[in-house]
């Protein structure tokens, strides 16, 4: 499997409320999940089977949470300056992404 089943650049990633990245990039490919800064770097990545991935349901619909070799980081997937908000679409992309790649059918 070649192709990327999630890709989304632009993204906030902040790890215990300090920012990380502002315009950084998620990426699942070839069953791996990859935190990446503005320029490539890695910030971290893993399997996806040992990905832990979810939407906090105290915060708006463009913010989800990933837990990656333990660490917990914030993702903030929607473009503030996008004319419509795309966030919770991204978010349940990401999540559904998350899902298929670890092999667990999606349910309702």
């Amino acid at each position: 499997m070649a192709d990327t089943e999630f890709n989304a650049r632009g993204v906030r990633i902040e790890r215990f409320l300090r920012s990380v990245t502002r315009a950084g990039q998620v990426s699942i490919k070839d069953g791996r999940l990859q935190l990446l800064t503005s320029y490539g770097r890695e910030i971290d990545s893993a399997p996806v089977q040992s990905v832990r991935a979810s939407k906090p349901w105290f915060v708006d619909g463009d913010q989800a949470m990933a837990t990656v070799n333990g660490t917990r980081y914030r993702l903030t997937l929607g473009q503030p300056d996008a004319a419509k908000p795309a966030g919770s679409g991204t978010v349940s992309r990401f999540l559904d992404a998350v899902r298929s790649a670890r092999g667990h059918a999606h349910k309702g």
